[in-house]
């Protein structure tokens, strides 16, 4: 039996990194992901969408669509969720491109709000 790697099966059936289809899958993978982190902090916090909202300065379907990924939300109001959430954000930063680099690890950037 043949098995094949994570990455082969997406190049097959989503396209090759770098391709439209592509970006725009792992764009919303990663929105996804963000929508997930705002609901765990908030349910830990034991708050409810409207609570959140009301510290973010916005309704609870923002909220609900924030964590649904229903929505292209502005980096400054991610930003303040995760301000009212007292919560610390982690990013990772990775240059891209065709000539292969030295193996570093990715930059990390910590911001605590």
């Amino acid at each position: 039996m043949k098995t094949y790697s994570l990455e082969h099966i997406t190049d097959k059936h989503i396209g090759k990194k770098g391709t439209p289809k592509r970006d725009a899958f792992e764009q919303e993978l990663r929105m996804d992901l963000l929508g997930e982190a705002i609901r765990e902090a908030r349910l830990q916090r034991n708050w409810t969408q409207e609570e959140l909202g009301r510290l973010v300065g916005v309704k609870k379907a923002q909220i609900s669509k924030l964590e649904n990924s229903l929505t292209d939300a502005r980096f400054e109001t991610i930003l303040k969720v995760f301000k009212a959430l007292n919560a610390k954000i982690n990013f990772n930063v990775e240059l891209l491109g065709s000539k292969p680099q030295p193996k570093k690890p990715a930059k990390q950037v910590s911001v605590k709000l």
